[in-house]
C-alpha cells in the first residue's frame, strides 16, 4: 500500500553532513599540488555544489578550464577513497527519521549525488529509506524537477503529497517546479552564490530537524 504523504531530503547539507570527508578529497589534491589544507569551514559553504563548487574553493579551477576533466577525476577517486569516513547525520535527523516510520510516513533522498557514492554512504549511515534517486538517474540534475518526480513515482505517490527538503536554492527550485511543498534548512552548506534561504520561496524554513514535524 502506498503511503498517504512523503518527505524527501536533499543529502549533502540537508540529510548528511559530508563536507569533512568531501574536504579531505579536496586537500588531498591540493597537498598534491604543494598548497596547504583549507580548513573545513572554507570548504563547507561549497559542499552542496559537488566537484564544481569544491574544485573551484580548493584549486581555482572551472569546468571551462583545460585540464578540469582530470582534476574532477582524480578529485572523485579520492573521495571514493573514504567516502563515508567522517560522514553522519545531521544532529537531529535520526530522530526525524525514526519519527516519520513511526507515523507511516515514507521519506526518501532525491540527491545531485551520483550512485558512485549515494547508497554506500546510505548503508554506511545505517538507514533505509523508502526510495533514493541519484543524480544519474534520470538525464535531469536540480533544479529540473525530474528527479523529485521520479521519486514520487517510486513512491507511488502525487507530487502533491511530497515535501522535499534542501539547503540549496535549487532544491526549492526543483521542489517548486515538480509541485512538491518546498522547505529550507538552516543548517546546511548555503553556497555563498545564493541569497540565504528565507529568500528562496519555500513554504517554510526549518533551523532544526524536529521543526519539520509541525508541517506534516
Amino acid at each position: 500500500m502506498a503511503p498517504r504523504q512523503a518527505v524527501l531530503f536533499d543529502f549533502d547539507g540537508t540529510l548528511a553532513d559530508t563536507a569533512d570527508d568531501l574536504g579531505a578529497a579536496v586537500n588531498h589534491l591540493r597537498r598534491q599540488h604543494g598548497l596547504n589544507d583549507l580548513r573545513v569551514a572554507e570548504v563547507r559553504p561549497y559542499a552542496s555544489m559537488g566537484a564544481r563548487g569544491l574544485l573551484r574553493v580548493g584549486l581555482g579551477i572551472a569546468p571551462e578550464d583545460p585540464g578540469y576533466l582530470a582534476m574532477r577525476s582524480a578529485f572523485l577517486d579520492r573521495y571514493d577513497e573514504r567516502v563515508c569516513v567522517e560522514t553522519r547525520l545531521f544532529p537531529g535527523m535520526a530522530e526525524l527519521l525514526r519519527e516519520l516510520v513511526r507515523r507511516g510516513i515514507a521519506w526518501g533522498v532525491v540527491t545531485n549525488k551520483s550512485s558512485r557514492f549515494t547508497p554506500r554512504i546510505i548503508a554506511g549511515l545505517k538507514v533505509t529509506p523508502a526510495c533514493v534517486v541519484c543524480g544519474d538517474s534520470t538525464p535531469h540534475l536540480k533544479p529540473h524537477p525530474a528527479p523529485l518526480l521520479l521519486a514520487a513515482d517510486q513512491l507511488k505517490l502525487a507530487p502533491e503529497k511530497c515535501f522535499y527538503v534542501g539547503d540549496d536554492l535549487r532544491d526549492i527550485q526543483a521542489a517548486r517546479a515538480a509541485r512538491m511543498r518546498p522547505v529550507a534548512v538552516e543548517w546546511g552548506y548555503h553556497s555563498p552564490d545564493n541569497v540565504g534561504p528565507r529568500d528562496w520561496n519555500a513554504e517554510a524554513v526549518i533551523a532544526a530537524p524536529e521543526e519539520l514535524l509541525k508541517l506534516l
